[in-house]
């Protein structure tokens, strides 16, 4: 059987013949030199080989969490630096100069300056740093009260018939109406608009960590951990909570983006932050009085840089659900 094999393997001088007979009638009937038959066989392995190449660097490039991890950076890097600048920006600033009043943006003032000769730059930073602060607060806030009426939801029918009515009737009434009300019940400020925020901005995450709560009570292991006589509060302070973390985080940063809109609104409408402090929605209600004068920069630049401020906070938002695979099947991939 050996023998029978290396003989098949070995060349005979019948194949041989046959295969430079089939060669020769190739090159007569294409008209093809030898040498360039051996090339284009060489460069159709060449190109395979950068085809591989290039296949693999888009598979790369198309990698989502990879993308995700690169976006979710320059989200971080462009929110951290506009917040510290506009943190250590000098009080002095944003003082008046009636000498430069009404300018065009050049490069000693980029965004301008408005009717009492401020600079919109810095202005324009510092109502970013204010909105960010608030965001910050009315998330945060948002985001604890999500937790706890979705630990409360899960603990008992009871309860959880009660939660429900609640976030059902917190979602029936709308968004501005209700932070209105409450702005102008808590005084407004600062502290006012972030409770009221808060107070508004809670239901749909609260509504996703009831859903996590009750498909986690069926799980095996908080199953044999009640068998085992632990009480509640240690299920879900050890088990359930641990699960909830990267979902309550996510759903925090993608409160932030509504946070600043709603802030930057009911603030134009005057019911938010005091016409003292820096704001992007009072520098936009201010603004509305000049723009049928030509004075576009007044609105332009904040209105993009506030856009800005929100998408990259919506971009480090979902780069978070696809790291953390709290998104969809479609999503993460």
């Amino acid at each position: 059987m050996k023998q029978t094999v290396e003989r098949s393997s070995e060349q005979t001088p019948e194949t041989a013949e046959v295969q430079k007979v089939n060669t020769a009638t190739q090159e007569v009937r294409y008209n093809i030199h030898p040498g360039l038959l051996q090339a284009g066989t060489r460069t159709g392995t060449t190109n395979q080989t950068r085809n591989g190449y290039a296949a693999t660097g888009n598979q790369r490039f198309r990698n989502p969490r990879q993308r995700a991890l690169i976006w979710g950076s320059f989200a971080v890097i462009w929110i951290a630096l506009v917040w510290l600048t506009g943190r250590m920006l000098p009080a002095g600033s944003t003082l008046t100069s009636l000498m430069d009043r009404n300018l065009a943006p050049t490069w000693a003032h980029p965004f301008g300056t408005d009717w009492l000769g401020r600079d919109m730059f810095m202005r324009t930073v510092k109502g970013l740093a204010t909105s960010i602060q608030v965001g910050l607060l009315a998330a945060c806030g948002g985001g604890l009260i999500a937790l706890v009426l979705g630990l409360a939801a899960a603990s008992g029918k009871a309860a959880d018939r009660v939660i429900s009515w609640i976030i059902d009737l917190f979602l029936s009434v709308p968004h501005l109406v209700s932070l209105v009300m409450l702005a102008f019940v808590f005084g407004g400020g600062l502290m006012g608009v972030a409770i009221a925020i808060a107070l508004t901005h809670w239901p749909n995450l609260a509504r996703i960590v009831r859903a996590e709560m009750i498909q986690l009570k069926s799980a095996e292991y908080i199953q044999i951990s009640r068998r085992l006589g632990k009480s509640r509060l240690q299920i879900a302070v050890q088990h359930m909570l641990p699960h909830l973390v990267p979902q309550l985080f996510v759903g925090v940063l993608l409160i932030f983006p509504h946070a600043i809109l709603h802030e930057a609104a009911i603030t134009f409408l005057g019911l938010g932050l005091s016409p003292q402090q820096p704001a992007i929605g009072i520098i936009l209600s201010e603004s509305m009085r000049y723009l049928s004068a030509g004075m576009w920069w007044l609105a332009f630049f904040p209105g993009l840089a506030l856009l800005l401020v929100v998408r990259a906070f919506d971009v480090l938002g979902n780069s978070l659900k696809t790291l953390t695979g709290t998104g969809s099947s479609r999503e993460v991939r």
